[in-house]
């Protein structure tokens, strides 16, 4: 049986008490631990772990674009044709020019903004489908897109154990 969908401040709270505990973890490492590769025993650096949640955040607002127009969402047909490893290895790769700042700006920006499109739903549309061909209502959609193995949402938690242990070998 599904989860019933959070409410649209449930969501915003998630996002937000999840998104504060992985800056605070960030802002405990060096500058040049945020560009150290080795999170989670992988390639990706803490610098690129904050692209890659960005990334999602991008897709969400795509996404309620893409929705509102009655289309699916780019996401859903980036990840049929190339899958999930392939389009978060792209996102990840179209980033890595940025610096630690600029990445950190530009995912504090798009945050703001993926909890203001959230905010500002109308309610009948926060629990309606997504589309007219969907079944699931958006804010179920949404939670997945920026979801994790704990639930609608949870993408920033679903990393946090990686960055703890990172931070607890590269903290300053």
């Amino acid at each position: 049986m599904p989860q019933p969908v959070p409410t649209r401040t449930e969501a915003i709270r998630i996002l937000e008490r999840d998104r504060r505990t992985t800056l605070e973890l960030i802002h405990r490492l060096s500058d040049r631990a945020i560009t150290t590769r080795g999170l989670g025993g992988g390639d990706w650096s803490p610098k690129d772990l904050i692209g890659h949640l960005e990334s999602w955040e991008q897709h969400a607002l795509a996404a309620l674009d893409a929705w509102a127009r009655g289309e699916p969402a780019p996401s859903d047909v980036a990840l049929r044709s190339v899958g999930l490893n392939a389009l978060n290895r792209a996102e990840v790769e179209r980033k890595s020019r940025r610096s630690a700042a600029k990445s950190l700006e530009e995912a504090t920006d798009t945050h703001r903004r993926i909890v203001a499109a959230i905010r500002f739903l109308p309610e009948e549309r926060w629990l309606a489908p997504a589309t007219r061909r969907a079944r699931r209502p958006l804010g179920r959609s949404i939670g997945g897109i920026l979801g994790g193995p704990t639930g609608p949402f949870r993408h920033d938690a679903a990393h946090h154990p990686d960055l703890r242990e990172f931070v607890a070998v590269h903290a300053r």
